[in-house]
């Protein structure tokens, strides 16, 4: 009751408001706006969290229910709080204490503060280059189309692709124009300065001023003084300016009237509103992109994330199954969502795929795209969808959506569009999770060269080195962990997501003799283009010939997929030691120019990728597959090499004896050999068709291997030199993985312990 009352009369209130803003659209040449008596503010404002409405959409409001909305807000000044991380270690189904932490969560949700208007797009490309307007530039490549929030700058100063608009001149007359074509409810502005890594350029404050015509202006008031908002203080962080009052206009312009003054006037921003409806506007019937799919578009933080992958097992228990591979350092579990028809039990011949999302904490769009992923296949297997129900049957999926949580809570606490471009990037450690695999590919590339015959130096599953298994290395849990789970899932395809540009990228990463830039195939570098172009060209966003590029490069000259090392180097990349470790084939997804998307822009962006995400994983049932047996016993051999002529990387059959080896359409000559076997071959046919082609191998062991077998009883420990190396130094990783949790364990029960003696001696004084 006391809320309705306080609605009510907010609504009574805005009523002269109301009345002023139709002045000022209707005719702003001779009528003045006044606007409330408050003060201008600067704030870092959680946008992200503040949202809190599980159906975000752009939807239209009249100007009085978005004024209504903003007046109910009381949020300019105020910092919310971050949600307390659980760090218990109960599983997710029988933790009462998280199901209680959820509740409570919920029950404050809405209670947090809510700014409803999103940005306009500068950030995401929704706002297009003609819309965007400067008083001068000083070359094209600072002209006002650059002036978008976070946009990167080319390695090379003074070409076409600079990372900021910067005035011609430096005085108190320039600005930078934006039109949103519609009439837009106008809430604040973000701030950024330039990047460049050989200038220093930013605006101190600024004034904003509004237009229903682009020619006759008025500035925003704080009370009867135009209004100065703070900007920025370095060339990174961004900075929000909430408007004293919400205005209704088309046009706005930001003013700079101080800068850096070793510098000059350069700017990348955000312009934040809400449309309304006007009745004389012509595009007003046009249908705002969005999704069919009634999924649950929002940013999930860890709780919210763990609720959801919990209400889909409750939706599908059949088809899922949810489980942990570690910690983080932080102690937030990694939970991994699996999908299957026969969950928990990996069954023979049926592959192993994998999604990898936030593995840079602050590239959100992979993790909420993972989330909608899970629903879609649960929803749409039990309508009977005959594609997902066959991928289900068919495919075991396993789903991590947060790699590196603890950078995700960082960004998601500064919000969508207030944690820049590197706020939550790295672990809780500062470490680059994709640097921070072991780095095969040197070891393999000098052992070549060294190599008499390169041809027998081995091309897969190269042991881990003795140094990264030492307690003292620089090696993340989370990498520990996802390291440990790819030795224990035979994995055949994986992708894994990440944000901050448009393209597919392909092993290798890292570049021979540490060039900076260079062209570095694998040895399926025709199968791993195929994967790239198979993702690209189904993404709405990058097949669009239209696009804009998001920063400084072009990549529709390269089709939106290319590779790695030609890029720019990755050492210790993931997709690079899955190849080499593993028989698993992986690929970089860069999503969208955007790494932390708003919370409106989340359905387009599904819409955007949602053909791609699952066409990629049917990619999974190319090439050949089948399972090496023993002659006599009719067993499963594991850690059959199977060799495709030709093809200078060779895979290994899993523990039941089954193989999967993804290949391009052709005829191919295979031959699989064993420890204690003699070799076997066979010619392969692959077709054009997405399944595989089933070539099942029998082995017969060689006299004197069923000798050693009679002498010794067998042995676990296999007999293959290289195997051998890779399953003691995974042991050793494991070991000395063991050993830092306890250690760390203990230093967290000491310091609660310390905690406690603090508490009660504080207690005890203040009872004495």
């Amino acid at each position: 009751m006391e809320k309705s009352l306080y609605m009510l009369a907010a609504v009574i209130f805005l009523g002269g408001f109301l009345g002023a803003a139709g002045v000022l659209i209707n005719d702003a040449t001779t009528q003045s706006y006044s606007f409330f008596n408050n003060t201008a503010t600067t704030t870092t404002v959680n946008w992200t969290k503040s949202v809190t409405r599980e159906n975000q959409s752009r939807d239209r409001a009249t100007p009085a229910t978005a004024e209504t909305k903003l007046f109910s807000t009381n949020a300019r000044g105020k910092r919310l709080e971050t949600e307390n991380r659980n760090k218990d270690s109960e599983e997710v189904n029988n933790n009462s204490r998280e199901e209680e932490e959820e509740r409570d969560d919920s029950k404050t949700k809405d209670e947090k503060t809510k700014l409803d208007c999103p940005p306009l797009g500068l950030e995401s490309l929704q706002v297009d280059d003609s819309q965007i307007q400067a008083s001068s530039y000083q070359r094209m490549g600072l002209g006002p189309h650059r002036g978008r929030l976070n946009i990167q700058s080319g390695i090379e100063d003074g070409d076409l692709y600079d990372g900021a608009w910067c005035a011609d001149y430096k005085d108190r007359h320039q600005w930078l124009e934006v039109d949103a074509i519609h009439l837009t409810l106008f809430t604040g502005v973000i701030l950024q300065g330039r990047n460049s890594i050989w200038s220093w350029d930013w605006v101190q404050t600024y004034k904003v001023q509004l237009s229903n015509d682009s020619v006759d202006w008025q500035t925003c008031m704080n009370g009867t003084e135009e209004a100065i908002f703070e900007g920025n203080q370095n060339p990174e962080t961004p900075v929000l300016g909430v408007l004293p009052v919400p205005t209704v206009a088309r046009f706005i312009r930001i003013n700079p009237q101080t800068w850096y003054p070793n510098g000059t006037i350069c700017l990348r921003a955000e312009i934040l509103g809400c449309r309304v409806d006007d009745p004389t506007d012509i595009y007003a019937s046009e249908r705002e992109p969005g999704s069919k799919d009634t999924l649950d578009f929002r940013h999930h933080n860890y709780k919210e994330m763990r609720k959801l992958m919990k209400s889909v097992t409750e939706e599908c228990p059949d088809i899922t199954r949810i489980y942990t591979i570690g910690k983080s350092y932080m102690g937030f579990k990694l939970y991994v969502m699996e999908i299957s028809d026969n969950p928990g039990k990996h069954e023979l011949g049926e592959p192993e795929f994998r999604y990898v999302a936030g593995m840079h904490g602050n590239e959100a769009l992979g993790r909420e795209l993972v989330l909608n992923l899970m629903q879609y296949l649960c929803r749409e297997y039990k309508k009977g969808n005959q594609r997902i129900v066959r991928l289900v049957t068919e495919t075991r999926i396993h789903l991590l959506p947060s790699m590196n949580p603890d950078g995700y809570e960082a960004a998601y606490e500064k919000g969508s569009e207030l944690a820049g471009w590197a706020e939550g990037r790295y672990s809780y450690e500062g470490i680059d999770l994709n640097h921070n695999f072991p780095d095969l590919n040197n070891i393999m590339w000098d052992a070549q060269e060294n190599a008499a015959d390169p041809s027998k130096v081995p091309n897969h599953y190269i042991p881990i080195p003795e140094y990264y298994t030492q307690e003292d290395a620089t090696v993340a849990p989370e990498t520990r962990a996802v390291i440990s789970w790819m030795q224990d899932i035979p994995f055949v395809l994986s992708a894994n997501l990440h944000g901050g540009e448009l393209v597919v990228t392909y092993p290798f990463d890292c570049t021979r003799d540490w060039a900076p830039q260079e062209d570095t195939p694998t040895a399926d570098n025709a199968f791993f283009r195929w994967l790239a172009t198979v993702y690209a060209s189904t993404n709405l966003v990058m097949a669009n010939p239209d696009r804009r590029i998001c920063h400084y490069e072009d990549f529709q000259a390269h089709n939106n997929i290319i590779n790695g090392g030609a890029w720019h180097t990755v050492p210790g990349s993931m997709n690079d030691f899955s190849y080499l470790h593993t028989n698993c084939f992986e690929v970089t997804v860069e999503l969208s120019c955007d790494k932390f998307p708003h919370v409106s822009e989340l359905p387009i962006e599904w819409e955007n990728n949602k053909e791609s995400l699952l066409i990629y994983m049917e990619q999974v049932h190319r090439g050949i597959k089948g399972v090496v047996r023993d002659k006599l016993t009719k067993q499963g051999v594991a850690d059959a090499l199977i060799k495709v002529e030709d093809h200078h990387h060779d895979i290994r059959s899993a523990a039941d004896g089954d193989y999967w080896r993804l290949l391009n359409p052709g005829e191919y000559k295979v031959v699989v050999w064993a420890e204690g076997y003699f070799p076997s071959m066979r010619r392969c046919h692959v077709g054009m068709e997405p399944h595989p082609t089933i070539c099942d191998f029998t082995l017969t062991k060689t006299p004197i291997q069923r000798l050693k077998e009679i002498r010794a009883k067998g042995g676990k420990i296999p007999q293959d030199l290289q195997l051998r190396l890779r399953a003691l130094r995974l042991r050793k990783l494991r070991a000395s993985t063991k050993a830092i949790n306890r250690r760390r364990e203990s230093q967290r029960l000491q310091q609660e312990q310390l905690l406690q003696r603090r508490r009660a001696r504080s207690s005890g004084a203040r009872r004495a």
